[in-house]
C-alpha cells in the first residue's frame, strides 16, 4: 500500500470528531495536551520507520564498502566545515536472554569474551585515528548492547581510557550508558560517575513478576529503586526508564500498576515501546508464546492509560516514544526547538558524524551511512586484516539530503519553514513536493498538521503521530508495499 492510500484508509473520521479530541487553552490560544482516546490511537495504528536515520537502515547495500568509509573519514578530514563528532559503542554480551529482545547480541557468561572484544576495539579504535588524527573533540558518547555492563569495572575503566587517549570529551557533553539493573549496584554506579558517564537508561520493561517470568527477565521493582536512589545521590544528569507494552501475559490493570511504580519513581526521561513479535526474524521470540500476547485493543488501552498518565504527572511528551520531565534537557530543548535526532534517538546535541564502533554498529560521517559486520568472526577477521569491519552502507544523493533535512524538521521541530529548504537545495518547494502536499492536506482534514503558504507545522495532535506525518516525505516508503520490517508509528 502506498503511503498516500494508507492515510486515506486510516483517516475516515470527521474533521469535527478528531478536533473534539484536542483541548485548546483560552489563554493566548497556545494548544495543551490533546485527549487521546483508544479509538484515535487504533485508526492511525500503523507501521512505519523510527527515523532514526533518512534513509532507513533497511535501504544501506553491500556495494558501500570498508574503502567508501575509509574514503568518507579522509574527506572530513579535509573538509573545512566539520560537523560535531559523536561515537557509539556496542557492547553485544549479555548474560541471560530476554525473550521479547530484537537487538545484535551474544548470550554467555563468558565474561573472558569481553577481554578479547575490547583488544578489537582498540584495533578499530586506531584505524579511526589514521585517518581522523588524534585531539577530535566529542559532545556525545552512548555505550549500548546488548549489556554494556557485561564489562567489569576494570574493562570499562579500560575502554574509556581507549577513548580519552584519542578523543577529547568536551565539557557539558552527553556521555551516556545502558543499564541492565541486575548487574549493578551503587558502587559499580559509583564507578560510571567517575568515569564522566553523566546520563543512565535503566531497562525495566514492566515491575510486574509474571510478565518478568514470561519474558525471562526478573528483577524486582525494589532494585530499580535502591539504584534510582543511588543515582540521585550521584547527582546524574539524567534517568532514563524503558518501559515495553504488549509484552505476553501484560493486561491493561497490569501494566497501570506498573506506571503507578515508575511515575513513583519519578525518572527524569521514560521510552515507552511498543513490542513487535516477529519470531520469524527474531529467534528469541520463539520463546513467547502467542496466545499469552495481550490483543491488539489492550495494548491500545494500555499506550492511551500511559500517555494519560504520564502527562498527569507532569511530563512533558517529546515525540515518538518519549517523555521527559519540564527541566529535563531534552524536554527543554523540545521547548526551545533545539530537539535532534540520531541513531540512538532524540538528542540535545547538534547534528553530527557518528562513529559507531563494535560489531553491528552504525556510523555517519558526511553524506554516507555505514554498518559494521553482525557477527564477531566477520568483525574480527576485517580488523585482523587492518581494514575497517564495514560490510554495507550508502552514499546519500541530493534527494536524500534534501528529504533528510524534511524529515528531521518534522520530526524534531515539528514545524518545516519552505524558505530554508529551497535555500539550502535550490528547489520550489510546492513544485518538488507536489505530491506529498495533497497528502498534508488530507492530514489537515484529521487535526494532524497545519498548512501555511510557507510552513508545515504539526498539531499537538499530530505529535502523537509524527513518524505518520514523515513518511509523507519517504521516497522508498512511496514505492514499497511491504510495511512489515517496521514496527507501528504509535
Amino acid at each position: 500500500m502506498y503511503v498516500k492510500e494508507i492515510w486515506s484508509l486510516n483517516c475516515q473520521s470527521s474533521q469535527t470528531e478528531i478536533i473534539l479530541m484536542v483541548r485548546v487553552t483560552t489563554l493566548n490560544h497556545a494548544p495543551v495536551n490533546p485527549v487521546l482516546t483508544p479509538e484515535i490511537l487504533e485508526r492511525f495504528d500503523i507501521s512505519g520507520p523510527r527515523y532514526t536515520s533518512y534513509p532507513t537502515a533497511d535501504r544501506f547495500v553491500e556495494a558501500f564498502s570498508d574503502a567508501d568509509y575509509a574514503q568518507a573519514l579522509d574527506n572530513r578530514g579535509l573538509s573545512g566545515h566539520r560537523l560535531p563528532l559523536s561515537i557509539y559503542v556496542h557492547i553485544p554480551f549479555c548474560e541471560s536472554l530476554c525473550f521479547y529482545c530484537a537487538c545484535n547480541k551474544i548470550v554467555t557468561k563468558r565474561h573472558e569474551k569481553s577481554t578479547e572484544y575490547l583488544r578489537y576495539l582498540s584495533k578499530e579504535l586506531d584505524l579511526h585515528v589514521a585517518h581522523l588524527g588524534k585531539g577530535q573533540t566529542i559532545s556525545q558518547l552512548h555505550l549500548g548492547g546488548g549489556s554494556p555492563t557485561f564489562f567489569n569495572d576494570d574493562e570499562l575503566s579500560e575502554l574509556m581510557s581507549m577513548l580519552r587517549r584519542n578523543f577529547i570529551l568536551a565539557p557539558g557533553g552527553e556521555y551516556s550508558i545502558e543499564i541492565d539493573p541486575r548487574t549493578v549496584d551503587g558502587k559499580r554506579l559509583r564507578h560510571l560517575a567517575s568515569l564522566g558517564f553523566n546520563r543512565l537508561s535503566f531497562g525495566v520493561q514492566d515491575f510486574d513478576h509474571e510478565v518478568q517470568k514470561a519474558v525471562h527477565r526478573l528483577q524486582p521493582a525494589e532494585q530499580v529503586f535502591d539504584l534510582m536512589k543511588a543515582a540521585r545521590e550521584l547527582k546524574f544528569d539524567s534517568v532514563n526508564v524503558d518501559l515495553i507494552y504488549g509484552l505476553p501475559k501484560q493486561t491493561p490493570e497490569s501494566f497501570a500498576r506498573t506506571l503507578e511504580k515508575v511515575i513513583e519513581l519519578k525518572p527524569d526521561r521514560i521510552a515507552l515501546y511498543a513490542y513487535a513479535h516477529l519470531p520469524e526474524r527474531f529467534k528469541p521470540q520463539r520463546r513467547i508464546l502467542s496466545s499469552e500476547l495481550p490483543a491488539g485493543a489492550s495494548k491500545i488501552s494500555m499506550l492511551a492509560n500511559a500517555i494519560s498518565k504520564f502527562l498527569g504527572a507532569g511530563y512533558v511528551y517529546v515525540g515518538m516514544d518519549h517523555f521527559a520531565l519540564p527541566d529535563d534537557a531534552l524536554a527543554v530543548a523540545k521547548r526551545q526547538g533545539r530537539l535532534h535526532r540520531n541513531f540512538q534517538g532524540y538528542s540535545t546535541q547538534p547534528d553530527c558524524d557518528l562513529i559507531g564502533l563494535g560489531v553491528s554498529s552504525i556510523g555517519r560521517i558526511g553524506a554516507t551511512y555505514s554498518q559494521n559486520a553482525k557477527t564477531l568472526e566477520e568483525y574480527y577477521d576485517y580488523l585482523d586484516q587492518s581494514r575497517f569491519p564495514v560490510v554495507r552502507g550508502l552514499a546519500l544523493s541530493h534527494d536524500d539530503l534534501l528529504r533528510r533535512s524534511v524529515i528531521m524538521a518534522i520530526m524534531c521541530q515539528g514545524r518545516l519553514q519552505f524558505e530554508s529548504i529551497e535555500l539550502s537545495y535550490l528547489i520550489d518547494f510546492n513544485k518538488y513536493f507536489s505530491s506529498e502536499m495533497e497528502i498534508l492536506a488530507g492530514l489537515q482534514s484529521t487535526g494532524l498538521v497545519e498548512l501555511e503558504p510557507s510552513v508545515i507545522q504539526v498539531t499537538p495532535l499530530g505529535w502523537f503521530f509524527v513518524r505518520g506525518i514523515a513518511m509523507v516525505f519517504d521516497r522508498y516508503l512511496q514505492a514499497d508495499r511491504t510495511r512489515a520490517r517496521f514496527s507501528k508509528i504509535i
